[in-house]
């Protein structure tokens, strides 16, 4: 599937610079291959928007770009009408995408939207609905966190200190159990990079954000 976004029709529309020129021949240059996207730190900074980059089920890495925020809820969007919907780092709705996440409840008690009372042993339990191979399915999820340690990453040529916080995932009756990673930034609370499971295990996501959502 393609995530061409809507980077290239803003641009389009906007007019471009050479940085951003450039962006869109990184793009047509990958139309016909699943060689991973790569922009340039210049190229990142010179974009007045916020921006991430994405791999779905260990497929290529694309670049999206935020749509709007809703409600405090980020909405990035593709050219052909797919959408990721995240908070601070959390996967909390896609469509139109092979498979797609439905609704997760419970999410004002989710530790990722308190990241400064993220302690080891911290707990969610919330209710997901999800598409999987066509079909509607439903699980009840339970979390537990633990800091893993510290690690530095290097994002559009800013050095962030991190702390690697591990989610151990149980699906109750589904016999299932995996490890979500985010990687939060230190000094502002804000996850920058994560990789977590769409639904219950299936479906692995992965996220860097290049200029987070304000």
């Amino acid at each position: 599937m393609r995530l061409f976004i809507l980077l290239i029709m803003i641009l389009l529309i906007q007019g471009c610079t050479p940085s951003q020129q450039s962006i869109i021949e990184t793009f047509n240059a990958s139309l016909d291959g699943r060689q991973d996207v790569t922009v340039t730190d210049g190229q990142i900074q010179a974009l007045p928007y916020s921006t991430m980059y994405l791999r779905l089920d260990d497929g290529p890495r694309i670049l999206v770009v935020l749509g709007y925020i809703e409600q405090g809820n980020s909405k990035w969007l593709s050219q052909d009408n797919a959408m990721i919907v995240t908070h601070n780092g959390r996967l909390i709705r896609t469509l139109k995408l092979p498979y797609n996440l439905l609704e997760v409840t419970n999410l004002e008690h989710d530790p990722l939207r308190h990241t400064p009372q993220l302690h080891n042993g911290s707990q969610w339990s919330r209710d997901v609905r999800w598409q999987e191979e066509g079909r509607h399915r439903s699980a009840h999820l339970t979390s537990h966190f633990s800091l893993s340690g510290t690690e530095n990453l290097t994002i559009a040529g800013n050095t962030l200190r991190c702390q690697v916080w591990q989610e151990t995932v149980q699906a109750d009756g589904l016999d299932r159990r995996w490890h979500n990673t985010f990687w939060i930034d230190s000094a502002t609370g804000q996850v920058r990079q994560s990789e977590q499971m769409l639904g219950a295990g299936v479906f692995p996501v992965a996220m860097t954000m290049l200029k987070p959502a304000p």
